[in-house]
């Protein structure tokens, strides 16, 4: 089974805010984004390969109210809290935060944890505190899933190193595996790697045989999870990925980064019709 996963952060913030939206009024951003894909997207066979699409929270409605039936698109959250509701329990004093269950009630099959922004995030609260263990991210990522597994949704889950961690990144990546696995059950989480120390502008792009030593090595950590490939599906290196057999797929996220950047859904398809051959 391929994965094809679509993390749409915050392109919804019109251009005139200093976003990159071009493609519809935010009120039906969601909605737009799952019309234009879904059709394009059920040429391919179901059980070769799945689309999730990550949204913003405040557009999940729309997106899911725009399915079809039979659409191919599963749409997913990008994140959730630590804690969840529960029967007889916490009934949702949850104030900003995302528990599972609701991203559940919204439409969600899969949500999006530990990806490279998020990371960032959790760690500089936790330096502003005084905290400076760097596996405590990885344990408050793990509750994260957890909650997510618990309550029945798919889990997308980030590892990467930084240019700093790079020299360990045997040790590094398999902290973030070791622990963010540790006591869930594996069949309901795929992995994604995101070299984080090449994605960016001017910085070189992971090559060939660096993915490929990466993903060999979280198959041999985990006893041969799914892994695809996070630092960015693109036209580019479509093919490329798609020629190495330890990679199950991709995330893909902007998919033009010249001119008028931004996400646009006939170059998503062509992405994918890249990468699949077909």
């Amino acid at each position: 089974m391929k994965h094809i996963y679509l993390n749409l952060k915050r392109f919804d913030v019109p251009a005139e805010s200093g976003g990159v939206n071009r493609l519809a009024p935010v009120k039906v951003w969601g909605a737009c984004v799952v019309e234009r894909t879904q059709e394009g997207l059920a040429h391919y066979d179901p059980a070769e390969v799945e689309f999730v699409q990550f949204l913003p929270e405040a557009h999940l409605l729309g997106a899911a109210s725009a399915r079809k039936a039979d659409s191919p698109v599963q749409l997913g959250s990008q994140g959730v809290y630590r804690e969840n509701t529960a029967p007889g329990g916490n009934f949702g004093a949850f104030t900003t935060n995302r528990p599972a269950s609701a991203v559940k009630a919204l439409g969600c099959e899969a949500v999006l944890i530990g990806h490279c922004e998020e990371r960032n995030d959790k760690k500089g609260i936790l330096l502003e505190a005084g905290v400076k263990d760097a596996s405590a991210v990885n344990r408050l990522l793990n509750k994260e899933i957890r909650c997510a597994v618990d309550e029945g949704l798919k889990v997308v889950y980030c590892i990467g190193e930084t240019a700093e961690e790079q020299p360990e990144w045997e040790t590094v990546l398999g902290e973030q595996l070791e622990t963010g696995l540790s006591g869930i059950d594996q069949g309901r989480v795929v992995i994604a790697y995101e070299p984080v120390w090449s994605i960016g502008p001017g910085r070189t792009p992971a090559g060939k045989d660096y993915i490929t030593k990466i993903a060999r090595f979280v198959k041999e950590k985990t006893g041969g999870m799914d892994v695809v490939y996070g630092g960015g599906l693109k036209a580019e290196n479509a093919a490329m990925l798609a020629s190495i057999p330890e990679i199950d797929g991709g995330l893909i996220a902007l998919t033009r980064f010249e001119g008028e950047i931004g996400f646009y859904p006939e170059e998503y398809l062509e992405i994918i019709r890249l990468y699949m051959g077909s």
